[in-house]
């Protein structure tokens, strides 16, 4: 056998142990040879109980296991590891002198990840070897920072539930705002841990392909066994769709960044004093955290947001309670259109679409901007009107609406900001809130 005792394996963790089991001592020593000089912890045994006996002291993060062994053999060792909690999620890639498709497909359904065939070839060998400490290493540490995550959102839940109370007596959408904030951060972490691997991904996969093409090229006319697994997996689609399923991973990606930035963007915490702020940064941020709501139904098409922006300076206010009063006058619109559209069939709504209309504008002595937030949902009373803005008042059903929202709103809007804020409405017409701010 040929091979070369100064190949390296790279972005491969220091610490990675390898178990390699196999009855003959000179395939141990030359696979135990090859893996250490490629800079890995190599552990042998030459039988299955032994082998078991040895993962219960220590874990290795792969384990190379022959097939065919005195005692119990290695489908009998995997099929065992596989059973035990502990030892079920090391990767166990089978060496057998046999290349049968029946012995590797029960292999495979045992919960092997891969076959190495002997003889070994050592640039197979170790490519392999690498690829599965890769994916489980990737594996490992995404599960650590799910569970760290997860672990931190239940606090973030448990902490909301507590201050509950605390929110409804006083600025409730205030201190959502900061918790919004939090979970905005704690996206942010793994999204970005997943879109820098994303890269990582892209490039092993390139190489992948190449090395495909390599073999392709110096050897057209492979054994029919592999002519029938390449036609098995449509390797043609699949080497063009690769690149495609990581444009579209990392599309997704993307997405999800954005949304963390509305949110941070959307509850910015406030200091005891105002800071200048472009007002329309703080509606599209709001816009995008309602997308959800926004979205096309079974029942309804996609609720229009019109969007008529004039070019306004900044704004000296707390930039994250205002926020909080667009969330709140916008889900409102969102609602009213719901219950308009009660009755009415798709293509009835769709000849007459819901539709949200923003609009802002400089007053004409330029000591004002004013905000608009249109809706041609169901309306409202005269009577309705007048109570609007009363503390505890709501027209939703119970467990539906505090009667919070608009009272503190208006509370945001006036107090501490000097401005106002205004309803126009009709049943059946609509309704329109203006706020006026002064710069």
């Amino acid at each position: 056998m040929n091979y070369k005792p100064d190949i390296k394996l790279l972005y491969v963790p220091e610490d990675s142990l390898v178990l390699v089991v196999d009855d003959t001592t000179t395939n141990l020593k030359i696979v135990f040879e090859i893996l250490t000089n490629a800079g890995l912890e190599v552990i042998t045994e030459n039988d299955g109980e032994r082998a078991l006996k040895q993962v219960e002291s220590r874990l290795p993060d792969l384990i190379l296991l022959d097939v065919t062994m005195p005692g119990i053999d290695g489908f009998e060792t995997c099929k065992r590891l596989k059973e035990n909690l502990a030892t079920c999620d090391i990767p166990v890639i089978f060496m057998t002198a046999h290349s049968d498709t029946d012995s590797k497909v029960k292999g495979l359904n045992i919960g092997a990840v891969d076959y190495i065939t002997k003889p070994f070839n050592q640039e197979e060998l170790l490519a392999r070897i690498k690829t599965h400490l890769q994916l489980r290493n990737l594996t490992k540490t995404l599960e650590k920072r799910v569970a760290e995550r997860t672990a931190a959102l239940s606090r973030a839940l448990k902490d909301l539930q507590e201050s509950q109370l605390q929110l409804v007596q006083t600025e409730k959408m205030s201190a959502l705002g900061q918790l919004v904030t939090g979970i905005a951060h704690e996206i942010n972490n793994p999204v970005g841990f997943i879109h820098g691997n994303l890269g990582h991904a892209s490039v092993y996969f390139q190489d992948m392909i190449n090395l495909i093409d390599l073999y392709q090229q110096h050897y057209p006319n492979p054994v029919p066994e592999i002519q029938e697994e390449i036609a098995a997996i449509d390797l043609k689609y699949m080497l063009s769709d690769l690149p495609n399923l990581i444009s579209s991973m990392k599309e997704g990606v993307q997405r999800i960044r954005n949304i963390s930035i509305s949110l941070r963007t959307f509850s910015r915490a406030d200091s005891d004093h105002k800071v200048y702020c472009n007002i329309h940064d703080g509606i599209d941020s709001t816009i995008m955290i309602l997308k959800h709501r926004l979205k096309a139904s079974e029942d309804r098409p996609d609720i229009q947001v019109i969007r008529d922006y004039e070019n306004l300076p900044e704004l000296e206010c707390f930039i994250g309670q205002l926020n909080q009063v667009f969330m709140n006058l916008l889900a409102n619109a969102i609602d009213a259109l719901e219950d308009s559209n009660v009755g009415r069939t798709y293509i009835e709504i769709e000849a007459n679409p819901n539709q949200v209309l923003i609009q802002t504008t400089l007053t004409e002595n330029k000591n004002h901007i004013s905000i608009r937030i249109k809706d041609n949902g169901v309306g409202m009373s005269a009577n309705v009107q007048q109570k609007i803005f009363d503390h505890l008042f709501t027209t939703k059903p119970v467990g539906q609406g505090t009667g919070l929202g608009l009272s503190i709103a208006r509370q945001i809007v006036v107090e501490k900001h000097g401005g106002t804020l205004e309803v126009n409405s009709a049943l059946g017409q609509g309704s329109e809130f203006i706020i006026k701010l002064p710069i």
